[in-house]
Parts: structure tokens; sequence; C-alpha cells
């Protein structure tokens, strides 16, 4: 993902399984991140801050990490707290 300043902004195309793209947008549309899809085209968010694409990461790999990869998420969660 790009870099960002205050005057900049991106627009990401994001690939996820269509089982999982409502589920996405879904969440996005939640935080109050801009995104829109269209039936049979990807998911496309509009990322305004560096705080934004720590979020989509954060949504996109609770839909597409292994299980094993989320629990050590959370186990250096707990270390750090």
């Amino acid at each position: 993902m790009n870099t960002f300043n205050q005057n900049q902004s991106t627009c990401e195309i994001v690939e996820v399984s269509c089982v999982d793209r409502w589920q996405v947008y879904k969440r996005l549309q939640e935080l109050d991140i801009d995104c829109w899809c269209e039936s049979e085209q990807p998911l496309q968010v509009y990322l305004k801050n560096t705080n934004e694409a720590n979020q989509l990461e954060s949504v996109l790999k609770q839909f597409t990490a292994n299980r094993y990869e989320l629990a050590q998420l959370l186990q250096s969660c707990w270390e750090v707290s």
C-alpha cells in the first residue's frame, strides 16, 4: 500500500473471495471506510490515511489468515498488553 500524507488518498482494489467480499464490505462500512463493490467485481476501498490502511489490513487478515496465524496474532497482542 502507499504511504499517506494529509493531502493524499488512494483507492485500493482488494481481491477477496466472492464468499467473503460482502462481509469485508460490510465491516469496512461499519468502520466508516469508503468502499464500494459491484456484482462480479472486486472490492474497491478508498483510503484516506494510514489508520484506515491498518484497519483494512486487519479486516482482511480476519478473512484470509489461517487459524494458526490468527492464534499467533492473538498471542502477540496478549504479550504486548
